[in-house]
């Protein structure tokens, strides 16, 4: 009897000891890392090998647009994410809102990988909360069997050799900030006598515009209906893979670009696992991977001779601008001079 009871404490204790050691590795196992971003943002591989590597399962969650995330984050006080990644306009309101932990950057071994090109903006210019994710930069390309000289900047654009020429994009800041770079202005430039001045010297461009189009812009610069195309980031990359014979111009007057960026949110439940997440996106190899999954520009300088080389923005490239709002003053002379410059191409 007694050795019973002795065995029967034993196999209590036995169960005691795996009960605890289960309920400590399901402990271990709960780790996990809440993800707000764009849907699609991320190769599965790359995923699937952080949760492989470091025992944190991912739970993906997505918005469909910058204004979305930031309703849902200010609703939840930062509580339910643990990391984001937004567009650099809404980032300024997050910062400006206190939503945004400041980082921790002993934490981050791998941070000094990241291109100071795309550091210190407007809405982190002392990069305390963010951690650039690629970047969208429009850009002239050129067929040169078509082009008998070198464009090298946006001021080549106005050349009367390119009448009828060129495609571009409708996006109208971007465009109008283009003019304004050759002015050696502001893409952002508020004084509405200044941005009317942009809008004559854009009108005069008009006789080169064979078309204005925001949607596969590129087929017209492939299929020979235009020689020249100021194109979006996506368009730049299908236009050289079909045909990289292409030129692609960074204007010597300064870029114009928009970048994406992580943010821990100043709530957020696991910190340590949105640590480890950015430390291992910010791993060469691993940022390449992402680059050349979605087509941004490589914000990761350690990765740029792993990537697309048609994703890595030169090293004589070390001026750029990203556009902001601007007064309501200013908006309306904008607006005014996109309407006589589509006027004047018809």
């Amino acid at each position: 009897m007694k050795k019973k009871i002795v065995s029967m404490i034993l196999c209590a204790a036995l169960a005691g000891s795996m009960l605890t050691g289960c309920g400590e590795k399901k402990e271990e196992d709960n780790k996990e890392l809440v993800l707000y971003t764009w849907e699609g943002l991320f190769p599965q591989e790359v995923l699937t090998d952080f949760e492989d590597e470091t025992g944190i399962r991912i739970i993906s969650s997505n918005f469909d647009s910058n204004e979305t995330m930031f309703e849902k984050v200010q609703q939840s006080d930062g509580k339910d994410y643990d990391l984001v990644i937004g567009d650099d306009y809404i980032i300024e309101q997050i910062v400006n809102n206190g939503l945004a932990k400041e980082l921790d950057k002993e934490k981050l071994k791998n941070y000094d990988n990241i291109n100071p090109l795309y550091q210190s903006q407007f809405y982190d210019p002392e990069n305390k909360y963010t951690i650039p994710h690629g970047a969208g930069i429009p850009l002239i390309v050129y067929d040169p069997e078509q082009v008998d000289f070198e464009i090298q900047g946006y001021e080549d654009l106005w050349n009367p050799a390119l009448e009828d020429k060129i495609a571009t994009i409708a996006s109208y800041r971007a465009v109008e900030g283009m003019v304004l770079l050759t002015m050696g202005k502001s893409m952002n430039e508020q004084d509405p006598a200044v941005i009317k001045e942009s809008g004559e010297k854009l009108k005069e461009l008009a006789p080169n515009i064979r078309m204005i189009q925001d949607t596969n812009t590129q087929n017209a610069l492939l299929n020979g209906e235009a020689s020249v195309g100021i194109l979006y980031t996506s368009q730049v990359i299908a236009a050289l893979a079909e045909n990289p014979d292409l030129k692609v111009v960074y204007p010597k007057e300064g870029l114009g670009f928009g970048i994406m960026n992580f943010f821990i949110p100043k709530n957020a439940p696991d910190t340590e696992e949105a640590y480890a997440f950015l430390d291992y996106i910010l791993e060469p190899e691993v940022a390449a991977k992402c680059f050349d999954f979605v087509g941004y520009y490589c914000t990761n300088k350690a990765a740029d001779e792993l990537v697309n080389p048609d994703l890595v923005v030169p090293d004589s490239v070390t001026k750029g601008e990203i556009i902001q709002n601007v007064s309501a003053e200013a908006e309306e002379v904008y607006n005014q001079n996109w309407t006589e410059f589509k006027a004047a191409c018809d």
